[in-house]
C-alpha cells in the first residue's frame, strides 16, 4: 500500500465509524417505532374485541353501570337502559358530521326519578336545524325510556388541533361533560351521572334527531405502520452493510 492510499484509508476510518454510529442510532429508532406499533396493534385488537363483546351484550340498568364506573372508571360502549324526562331547553350541541353532512349531535339532559341528570346524545341534526324550534316534533314530552351505549367522559381536550368550545354560542368541539352540564340550566345542586349515553337508532318523532350515531368501527392501521417502520429499518441495514463493505477510495 502506498503512503497516499494509507493516508486516505486512515481518513476514511473516522467517516465510516461516524456513519456506523449514526446508522445504528437511526436503525434503533426505526426498530423502536415498529415495535411500538406492534404494541399498539395488540392494544387496538384488545379494544376492538372488548367493544364487540360489549355492544352485543344485553342492555343493563343504569345503577349497575354506575357501580361499574365507580369501580373501574370504564363503561364505554356498554348497552344501558334509562328512564326519565328530557330537559329540552338544556340541549347542548356538539359539532359533528353524519353521512357526509355537517351539523350537530344533540346532547340533552335527562332527569331521572331521583332528581339527578344524565346527558344523552339523542343523535344528529343538520347544521341549519340546530335551533330546536325548527324541529318541534322531536322535543318529546313526559317520561321516556332510552336504550343506548354508555360513553366514558373525556379527561380533557383530546387534541390541541381542536378549537375551544364556544359555550356562549352552544357549540362544542369536544365533549366536555362538565361544561355541557354547567351551561345547560340544570337546577342548583342537581346531581349528574358521571358518563354520557348515546341513544340507539330508535326513531324520534319527526325523524330528528337521528339516533345511533356512535362510531364503533375504529381504524386499525398499526400493522401497516409496523411493516413500514421495520421495512425502513431493513433497507437502512442493507445500505449500511453495502457502504461499510466498500473499500476505501484512495484520495
Amino acid at each position: 500500500m502506498s503512503e497516499a492510499s494509507g493516508v486516505a484509508a486512515g481518513r476514511s476510518r473516522p467517516k465510516r465509524a461516524l456513519l456506523l454510529i449514526l446508522g445504528m442510532a437511526l436503525f434503533a429508532v426505526l426498530i423502536g417505532l415498529g415495535t411500538w406499533q406492534v404494541q399498539r396493534l395488540h392494544w387496538k385488537e384488545g379494544l376492538l374485541q372488548t367493544i364487540d363483546q360489549r355492544t352485543h351484550s344485553a342492555p343493563r340498568p343504569l345503577a349497575e353501570l354506575e357501580k361499574q364506573f365507580a369501580a373501574t372508571g370504564d363503561v364505554d360502549y356498554t348497552p344501558v337502559t334509562v328512564t326519565g324526562t328530557f330537559l329540552h331547553q338544556g340541549e347542548r350541541h356538539f359539532f359533528a358530521t353524519w353521512e357526509g353532512a355537517s351539523g350537530f349531535d344533540v346532547f340533552t339532559p335527562l332527569q331521572l326519578d331521583d332528581g339527578r341528570f344524565v346527558l344523552v346524545n339523542r343523535g344528529f341534526v343538520p347544521y341549519d336545524l340546530k335551533d330546536a324550534a325548527k324541529r318541534p316534533h322531536g322535543e318529546v314530552a313526559g317520561k321516556v325510556t332510552i336504550t343506548g351505549l354508555a360513553r366514558n367522559p373525556l379527561a380533557g381536550k383530546p387534541s390541541m388541533m381542536l378549537p375551544d368550545n364556544d359555550v356562549q354560542k352552544n357549540i362544542f368541539y369536544w365533549k366536555d361533560r362538565d361544561a355541557m352540564a354547567a351551561s345547560a340550566g340544570l337546577p342548583a345542586g342537581a346531581g349528574l351521572v358521571p358518563f354520557f349515553i348515546d341513544a340507539d337508532k330508535t326513531p324520534n318523532p319527526g325523524g330528528l334527531p337521528v339516533g345511533g350515531v356512535t362510531i364503533i368501527d375504529l381504524p386499525n392501521s398499526h400493522l401497516q405502520y409496523a411493516v413500514t417502520w421495520y421495512g425502513l429499518a431493513a433497507a437502512l441495514a442493507g445500505v449500511l452493510l453495502f457502504r461499510l463493505r466498500r473499500p476505501a477510495k484512495a484520495g
